[in-house]
């Protein structure tokens, strides 16, 4: 029974939780130490404190210099060590890397090895732009994106965004442009999408794998550019697509007006 105070009745204390005061001992001053130094090297494989940290230079004021192009970045290099095989699925495996930072210390990197994609930016004769409407089991959620498929071992990237424009949509696309190649998300894959622009369209049947069910929406690109920039467009690559689309007609606006005035 509780007590004023917060005290309770001896009576009300199950006999397990009472310890005989001859049966504790107390820890000594090198227990202690001990202990404290299991915590502290507990919480070292844990906790970043720059210590070992390699040269990092302060920001620079500089034109724009790619990866590797730099001669300061052979200082950030990791040397493989060896790769294993963690996890192998239908569409990519996860890998264990072993590496030797560039300060000589040991690490491991968990990386996702994906045999790559393509996207594509469909635009109709009348500034339409294609999506598909599909649902997407990682968000638990409808997406809503640019058509995009994985490539099959060897296949021609170019080969592919045809295939899948054709294969989710029954487009085909009179003429396929290159725009860009995103890597999706460096820090722990190696997927690279390949985005393309298909223009001079033409519709057909939609032939999709057998685990797909798609709609397929043509809606006016300013309205995405409009739902991108809103954040309410999240998928990376229809993110991307949609942003070159829009870059694009921006930087031809200039160029169309100056023919125009020319002609007059």
């Amino acid at each position: 029974m509780a007590k004023q105070g917060g005290q309770e009745d001896i009576q009300d204390i199950h006999p397990d939780t009472i310890i005989e005061a001859d049966a504790y001992t107390a820890p000594s001053l090198d227990d202690l130490r001990d202990a404290a130094q299991e915590m502290r090297d507990s919480a070292k494989a844990f906790t970043y404190d720059g210590s070992d940290a390699g040269a990092v230079s302060s920001p620079v004021r500089r034109h724009l210099v790619l990866g590797d192009d730099d001669p300061r970045d052979c200082d950030l290099a990791e040397t493989f060590i060896s790769e294993d095989t963690l996890f192998s699925g239908v569409i990519f495996d996860v890998n264990r890397i072993h590496v030797a930072l560039p300060n000589g210390h040991a690490s491991v990197r968990d990386v996702v090895r994906h045999p790559g994609a393509v996207a594509v930016v469909a635009l109709t004769d009348d500034g339409r732009i294609c999506l598909v409407r599909q649902f997407r089991a990682s968000l638990g959620r409808v997406m809503v994106e640019i058509p995009a498929g994985k490539l099959e071992a060897g296949e021609d990237p170019l080969a592919c965004a045809e295939r899948e424009l054709f294969e989710e949509t029954g487009l085909i696309a009179e003429r396929m442009a290159f725009l860009t190649t995103i890597a999706t998300t460096p820090g722990f894959t190696d997927e690279l999408i390949h985005l393309y622009m298909a223009t001079g369209l033409s519709f057909g049947p939609a032939h999709p794998d057998e685990d797909e069910f798609l709609n397929v929406d043509l809606v006016p690109l300013d309205e995405l550019i409009d739902a991108v920039l809103d954040g309410r467009i999240e998928d990376s690559k229809t993110v991307c697509g949609a942003l070159i689309c829009d870059a694009v007609a921006h930087r031809l606006e200039p160029a169309v007006s100056r023919t125009a005035g020319d002609a007059q």
